[in-house]
């Protein structure tokens, strides 16, 4: 089933060769910095940039089961977070607060890993549906807010919680995006083609490189919790990625777009649910997660998790 083609492919491609490259400089305690002011900026044109691409492909090429899409997303978002907060609980030994702050963020979504797995499918020849963008918040907002719940019990979510993750960067740029790409002609895309078509890969690769370094980083901080949290943050996304497969695939998305429905579940945010987290959850070791999500999952899906995704996808679809 697991191709060791996939695999070569994967990590020699620019962007994981890019990610490399942080580790690298960071473990070599290099004086290469990526100021504060321009990570904010790659982020932002990234997420506009796969919004953008995904609308404009909507707009010629909706699935007329988006419906159904739609619905299981929400639901897989539910699964992974309750799971995720479970499986802390007994692994990790978490508290309630933390277990459930853990639960928000590996039941959410990493963009940054889409885009990657994206980027992979298309490598592959066989692009994945661009209805996926619509689906990765769809996927993180019950995730965030079922995080806080369970985190809040008998007290609830407010409406604060809510607006905090409705109008986050990440799902204002990326429907946003999907809105613009879907309304605009199809001249005036051609206008701003160059800026967010044609340099994406290599804007991709700054900000993957960034995230080597970022990723060096938080693995410092790790302690004697490094062996139980590195087995969490690798085991339960290979258990939420092989659900998300076999759903992707039972609802009927094609073999690639559901590898990449896959990767999405297994992804953990390390931008999206911090900032939900820390706002309302003050008590909660934010930097624990960041740490699981950024240091051990995000590695794990960019170099092994997302060809074992596409290729337990791929067996799944009849011959």
């Amino acid at each position: 089933m697991f191709s060791t083609e996939l695999l070569a492919a994967n990590l020699l491609s620019p962007v994981v060769l890019a990610f490399a490259l942080g580790l690298i400089a960071r473990g070599l305690r290099s004086d290469l910095e990526i100021p504060a002011a321009i990570q904010s900026y790659l982020s932002i044109f990234l997420l506009l940039a796969i919004g953008l691409k995904g609308g404009a492909a909507l707009r010629n090429d909706a699935p007329d089961n988006l419906a159904v899409f739609i619905v299981a997303t929400f639901f897989l978002g539910v699964i992974t977070a309750v799971s995720a907060y479970f499986l802390a609980k007994a692994w990790l030994r978490d508290s309630r607060i933390d277990a459930a702050a853990i639960a928000a963020h590996f039941g959410s979504v990493s963009a940054v890993t889409f885009i990657a797995a994206q980027q992979f499918s298309e490598r592959s020849g066989q692009p994945a549906d661009s209805v996926l963008v619509a689906l990765v918040v769809v996927m993180e907002i019950p995730a965030i807010l079922i995080g806080l719940a369970l985190a809040k019990g008998a007290q609830g979510i407010r409406w604060h919680d809510v607006r905090e993750v409705v109008t986050g960067k990440t799902a204002l740029l990326l429907l946003g995006g999907l809105a613009i790409g879907a309304l605009s002609s199809k001249d005036g895309l051609a206008k701003v083609d160059a800026m967010y078509f044609q340099l994406f890969q290599g804007t991709l690769m700054l900000f993957m490189l960034d995230m080597g370094m970022l990723a060096a980083g938080q693995l410092r901080l790790v302690g004697r919790d490094a062996f139980r949290l590195g087995i969490y943050a690798t085991a339960v996304p290979l258990l939420h990625g092989t659900l998300g497969v076999f759903i992707g695939h039972w609802i009927g998305m094609s073999a690639s777009t559901a590898a990449v429905f896959g990767t999405m579940a297994a992804s953990a945010s390390y931008i999206a649910a911090p900032a939900s987290i820390r706002a309302s959850l003050p008590d909660a070791n934010v930097g624990r997660c960041i740490t699981a999500a950024l240091g051990f999952t995000f590695p794990f899906n960019l170099a092994v998790g997302v060809p074992v995704y596409f290729a337990l996808a791929k067996s799944l679809q009849p011959s």
